[in-house]
């Protein structure tokens, strides 16, 4: 589903944690731990809620939802996505963009030949790929690096491209 208008998803809960309501949260933040200071956080329904972190945990935070009491109230959350609205999420420096500017864009190659449309941001540790759509052909897994993506103009809604070569096939 895409983001609700005028908010980027910030986070998710991954389930309930412990047994006094709190949940297990996963940032998406650059700072993970600055995702409670975006709060209140809102949800796809409509729902808001502050947020606590308590603790860090193995690849997410413990924290509380205000609202949240039970661990039955936690676990119902699972798969939630949280979000902010994007006036409370920082200034951006030069190339760096938030991943919901990314999709959709259309990505072209470095002569102009259309090459598709940014389906996904994924990330694996070693650094960003952008998934590419691509009518008709397999996906297209594209490094998102200086290199491979010399350019990324949002006010085109457009992506120029140079793929590493042997990648296009």
């Amino acid at each position: 589903m895409a983001d609700p208008a005028g908010l980027t998803c910030v986070g998710a809960i991954a389930g309930g944690f412990g047994v006094k309501g709190e949940v297990r949260l996963k940032s998406f933040c650059a700072d993970p731990a600055a995702i409670a200071g975006y709060a209140p956080l809102l949800t796809e329904d409509g729902r808001s809620f502050g947020v606590s972190i308590t603790r860090p945990i193995p690849g997410a935070f413990a924290a509380r939802l205000t609202g949240v009491t039970t661990r039955e109230e936690a676990e119902a959350l699972k798969g939630t996505r949280l979000y902010a609205p994007r006036d409370r999420l920082p200034s951006l420096g030069e190339d760096e963009f938030y991943h919901a500017d990314l999709i959709g864009l259309a990505v072209v190659d470095t002569g102009g030949a259309p090459l598709g449309t940014v389906r996904a941001i994924l990330d694996h540790g070693a650094g960003d790929i952008l998934e590419i759509a691509r009518p008709g052909a397999p996906e297209l897994l594209l490094p998102f690096t200086r290199a491979a993506v010399p350019t990324v103009d949002l006010t085109a809604r457009r992506i120029v491209a140079d793929p590493p070569e042997g990648l296009l096939g």
